[in-house]
């Protein structure tokens, strides 16, 4: 026996679900899922083929007659068991989430819980279905709306976020009749696959939920498929961009989430303390990997920014890294090597561009984890809006300040930047709050708060190049986007017929 046998035995491979049973499909292409903390490879996930693609299509197609037609009440019964389930396995997603990921386990909890939120909305799929009725809009004649399922819709989905993500899409799409062919990140399937096992024990037909795990392959059937109705996406701009444009071009609805570059202002009555521990948080949590992580400072004026350095740098500096299983660490790992040493390459770049290097976590070493993907924090003080560091999404655990002399400085920094997904405003001037809250470019404004992630009957979308379509995730708008709206118009009449009219109907 070679001496690395015993390590692969213990590497398990990862198929699809589809129809309602895990199969393991015919492409013959693995990618590698890692435990990031470890910087080992713990299994191999199936890349799906076009056959395979279309082989999860046609059950979600296959499944759709019979769905659609199960009662609103119903659906809403299979989501309440669904929340249940999820709420008694928390532990084990949590720990799936961390293992692959990196993240900590309280945050993948927490991550959990707010895709949890999406579910328990979904629950009142009853109501958010009522439309709208006008009485006697003529004589004899009423009017009436009511919201219809569209069909096979499909999610991609990103790894920093395997639980939540997916939660955002299909408990919605599926309590409105549809069913759903989820394609989520290759480099953190498991969770996923499980979100699936349970939506099944819930009481969903076969078919109704399918998970696909693959590649450009296995999205780029999705996105072309004349069986799919509509897709969702959250990842990179760039590819929001192609999933949008490829999505469309094949008739289909879609919204498209992409990157973000988050600013948090930090005026000078703001208290420095809230502040820091705010952006603590904010930017270092889940390593920076999060699409509304605050990524650029902006303290208002020289004291408030010498002030907020000040305090930021011992912060960061004790970052407690460590395994993402270790309820003591604070950050854990980033998701892969090359991601790893992708955010370290821009902390290379920042120190090239000139910005002020105050802290470096270039050089953080995990003593028992050696083979770990980790990186220190890092902070930048004297970025400029012309450097990279300002200009590109990083997703990793870097902080760039950039300072301003004036509100309006302040305020043109988010608006003028090509992304637009979440802002925040650290301040107790009520006035100054409300004229940022109206005038800001961003589709997530936080007052006081650092990640306006917004609760789940709200709606969750970015502007400029954060978002391209017209509908947001959940809430309200994920309601619109997951029906479409038939009107029906009634006439029930006693007596005569009418006679013939030429004209253009009208009401009388």
């Amino acid at each position: 026996m070679k001496a690395d046998e015993p390590l692969k035995s213990l590497i398990k491979e990862i198929g699809h679900f589809i129809g309602g049973k895990h199969v393991s499909g015919g492409s013959g292409r693995f990618g590698d899922v890692f435990n990031p903390t470890e910087g080992r490879v713990t299994a191999r996930v199936a890349l799906a083929s076009k056959i395979d693609a279309e082989a999860a299509i046609a059950n979600a197609q296959a499944a759709f007659p019979d769905w659609s037609n199960t009662s609103p009440l119903t659906r809403a019964r299979v989501m309440f068991r669904f929340k249940e389930l999820i709420e008694k396995n928390m532990e084990e997603l949590a720990l799936m989430i961390s293992s692959e990921h990196g993240k900590v386990l309280s945050d993948a909890k927490g991550s959990i819980q707010r895709g949890l939120e999406v579910v328990e909305f979904a629950c009142g799929i009853p109501h958010l279905l009522k439309g709208e009725f006008s009485d006697s809009v003529s004589a004899g004649m009423d009017v009436f709306s009511m919201r219809q399922a569209l069909g096979v819709c499909a999610g991609i989905t990103p790894f920093n976020f395997p639980a939540m993500v997916p939660m955002w899409m299909f408990p919605m799409a599926i309590a409105c009749g549809n069913t759903f062919v989820l394609k989520p990140s290759e480099k953190d399937p498991s969770c996923p696959m499980r979100l699936a096992e349970l939506l099944l024990e819930a009481g969903a037909p076969p078919g109704v939920l399918n998970v696909l795990n693959g590649d450009k392959e296995a999205v780029d059937t999705l996105l072309t498929s004349q069986q799919v109705k509509a897709v969702s996406f959250v990842g990179s701009t760039p590819i929001a961009r192609y999933v949008f444009a490829t999505a469309s071009l094949n008739g289909k609805r879609v919204q498209s989430m992409g990157g973000a570059k988050n600013h948090m202002i930090v005026m000078p009555d703001a208290d420095i303390d809230s502040a820091t521990e705010a952006l603590m948080g904010a930017a270092y949590g889940s390593a920076g990997e999060r699409c509304m992580s605050i990524s650029v400072a902006v303290p208002v004026g020289e004291r408030t920014g010498n002030q907020l350095i000040e305090a930021m740098a011992p912060r960061v500096r004790a970052l407690k890294i460590g395994s993402s299983v270790d309820s003591a660490s604070e950050m854990g790992p980033l998701v892969t090597q090359v991601h790893r040493d992708k955010v370290k390459g821009y902390v290379d770049l920042g120190v090239k561009e000139g910005a002020s290097l105050v802290v470096d976590g270039r050089g953080y070493r995990q003593q028992d984890k050696p083979n770990g993907f980790f990186l220190g924090g890092s902070l930048f003080d004297n970025v400029n809006r012309d450097m990279r560091i300002y200009k590109e999404e990083i997703f990793g655990p870097v902080l760039s300040v950039l300072r301003a002399r004036n509100f309006e400085e302040a305020i043109a920094l988010p608006n003028e930047h090509e992304f637009g997904n979440g802002v925040a405003i650290f301040t107790r001037d009520g006035d100054v709050a409300r004229n940022f809250a109206q005038k800001v470019q961003c589709g997530m404004v936080g007052i006081n708060v650092p990640i306006p992630v917004p609760l789940s009957f709200h709606s969750f979308g970015g502007w400029k190049n954060s978002m391209f379509g017209d509908m947001n995730q959940h809430g309200p708008e994920g309601v619109r986007f997951y029906t479409r709206v038939k009107t029906v118009t009634a006439r029930w009449r006693e007596g005569v017929a009418p006679k013939a009219d030429f004209g253009m109907p009208l009401s009388r």
